[in-house]
């Protein structure tokens, strides 16, 4: 995992990306980086949701909350990447169910609060909203 995301940094660095990693404070970061003329990418919500969950005390629907309602606050533009895990079958084991649910309550608050919202599937975007 860590060759992949010092792959990914390798070849953001000549483009003029900045990588931040945040684990899981994910508003708090943005509030740092909030600029009127920046564009933040966010890779990936479910990911970060993986992170809540493993986190002891962490109260993962909260987090989700807290992260949509802060949107409205920051001036930059901010592109969330996910991937959509509930088309599928239920997942027969808890934990799995749990992420799934944390996972789709997530990106609903976020789809409330985005001006447009795209599902991308082969390659192909989908415009949902806006």
């Amino acid at each position: 995992m860590r060759a992949r995301i010092e792959a990914h940094k390798a070849d953001r660095a000549d483009d003029g990306w900045a990588t931040h990693e945040e684990p899981l404070d994910l508003i708090e970061a943005l509030k740092v980086l909030d600029k009127a003329d920046r564009v933040i990418l966010v890779d990936c919500l479910t990911l970060w949701v993986t992170n809540l969950m493993m986190e002891e005390g962490r109260d993962v629907d909260a987090d989700g909350a807290a992260l949509a309602a802060g949107l409205g606050e920051l001036q930059a533009t901010v592109i969330f990447v996910s991937n959509e895990v509930g088309l599928g079958i239920v997942p027969e084991n808890k934990m799995a169910r749990a992420f799934r649910d944390h996972a789709g309550r997530l990106h609903q608050a976020i789809a409330a609060q985005a001006a447009e919202v795209y599902f991308v599937a082969a390659g192909l975007p989908l415009k949902m909203k806006g």
